[in-house]
């Protein structure tokens, strides 16, 4: 591929990296090319580098991660060979991977009590917090312009010592600062919502399986590549604004997710409902 094709491939796929890409460890007992192979990997899967659009090149990955190209290509030829991109010679690498999962409706007062309570058993460290321009992917689910400044966080919280969550959430800047860091230690970012007056009314949530990026590993206390439950969540006011998006990593070990379910017969085909 010559050097003004490769050029043109990362300028096609250059939205898809609007925001950084999560670090890799060269510390790490896990190769660096399958550390960048589950990023991309679990980005495909989320729906961030959506289904037809283009990655970048191996040149572009390789200044991005800040690693050789050969570590570049071994990596995205780990993604092609799961079948989630076809690689083509001088058309560069372009995802093939439409997901079929549709979003599940939450219970907003159910939210909000499990959210209360889980903050009374577990233990909470704020690791980032910071105001930064929404990455194309925040604003998709957020509702809102690329670049549009929004409030970010990243926590972790620990059940009895041992590593249980850890939370990335993006929050509209005007509402979050309506409070600090150190308030996200203890409370829910929705409690803190609604304590500045924000009527939390509807909230979607997709709950996936995904592996364990470096860092997200470490925090929770696994490799890298282990498995682990992704549940992603956007919340909306009664205005339909979009107050909190969220994605939640948690440890399969000490998390479970459990829905009570009734027959409902009302019609001529029963079918299953949640549980008022």
């Amino acid at each position: 591929m010559n050097k003004e094709m490769e050029q043109a491939l990362d300028a096609a796929s250059g939205n898809i990296w609007a925001a950084p890409p999560t670090p890799v460890e060269s510390g790490s007992e896990t190769p660096l090319y399958q550390q960048i192979y589950l990023i991309i990997r679990n980005r495909i899967l989320n729906g961030e580098y959506p289904d037809r659009s283009l990655l970048p090149s191996e040149h572009a990955t390789a200044e991005l991660f800040g690693v050789s190209r050969i570590t570049a290509k071994r990596a995205l030829n780990e993604v092609a060979a799961e079948g989630l991109c076809v690689r083509r010679r001088g058309r560069g690498s372009m995802v093939t991977y439409k997901p079929a999962v549709a979003p599940l409706k939450a219970d907003v007062q159910g939210l909000l009590d499990f959210l209360f309570h889980m903050n009374l058993e577990t233990e909470g460290f704020v690791l980032e917090f910071d105001y930064v321009p929404a990455s194309n992917q925040v604003a998709r689910m957020m509702e809102i312009d690329p670049g549009t400044e929004v409030q970010r966080s990243v926590r972790a919280r620990r059940l009895d010592g041992t590593p249980f969550s850890y939370l990335t959430t993006f929050v509209p800047a005007d509402l979050g600062r309506a409070y600090e860091r150190d308030h996200l230690s203890n409370q829910a970012v929705l409690t803190l919502l609604e304590k500045t007056g924000v009527e939390v009314a509807d909230a979607e949530q997709t709950i996936t399986a995904t592996l364990a990026e470096a860092v997200a590993a470490e925090a929770l206390g696994v490799k890298p590549g282990s498995p682990l439950l992704r549940i992603s969540r956007t919340v909306y006011d009664r205005a339909g604004r979009v107050v909190e998006f969220i994605v939640g990593l948690y440890r399969p070990d000490q998390y479970q997710y459990r829905s009570l379910l009734s027959r409902d017969r009302s019609s001529d085909t029963p079918a299953w409902t949640a549980a008022g």
